[in-house]
């Protein structure tokens, strides 16, 4: 029962597939410019795929931005330590 269920899912999407593709060759035959169709079928894929964008939300935002202000700033300290602490031993083994 499940392996005809699965073989008439694929029938299905190959059905699919092949109807857009007709549909895609039709329209690239149809309208002459290969150029303004790729423009208008860029931009229509782009349009799709910004709806699929999951957006954090505010408080989330928030939240990463003040981990990575954080961690900028332990870093920076932790060079500035390791930083300070060879040039006093460089200042020291030279004699100053």
């Amino acid at each position: 029962m499940a392996d005809s269920k699965k073989k008439s899912i694929i029938a299905q999407a190959e059905a699919k597939a092949e109807k857009m593709a007709k549909e895609s060759s039709k329209k690239s035959k149809s309208k002459g410019g290969k150029k303004s169709n790729r423009v208008v079928k860029y931009f229509r894929d782009l349009r799709g795929e910004i709806k699929k964008v999951v957006w954090p939300s505010r408080q989330k935002v928030i939240n990463n931005t003040t981990v990575v202000v954080v961690v900028m700033c332990v870093c920076g300290i932790v060079i500035w330590g390791i930083d300070s602490g060879l040039a006093a031993l460089l200042k020291l083994g030279l004699g100053g």
